[in-house]
């Protein structure tokens, strides 16, 4: 019985169990829009061993976070504008701060 218990541990941790993330490089531009959008929030591979987690609003963000445009490259756009990513704001991120 232990032995099963633990089997049954160390397969769902491996990665053979994990599941693979979408990445924006395999999509068009719009087919990334759309998951997103219809996600609100998901970690995203953007080419490479690259990811990041994208929103679809600000809401999706901590509150002391706030959410900046990501521009990342799909299939058919290396620029496309898919969402947003949300980072801790530096003294220079609000109106009218002085650097």
């Amino acid at each position: 019985m232990m032995i099963r218990i633990a089997a049954a541990l160390f397969l769902a941790a491996s990665p053979v169990a994990a599941q693979t993330r979408p990445s924006s490089t395999t999509m068009t531009c719009q087919q990334t829009i759309r998951l997103i959008q219809a996600q609100g929030a998901l970690v995203l591979g953007t080419g490479g061993m690259t990811y990041d987690r994208f929103v679809r609003d600000r809401s999706f963000c901590e509150p002391t976070e706030i959410a900046r445009r990501a521009f990342r490259p799909t299939r058919d756009n290396p620029k496309c504008l898919i969402g947003y990513t949300c980072y801790e704001p530096g003294p220079g991120d609000w109106f009218g701060a002085d650097d």
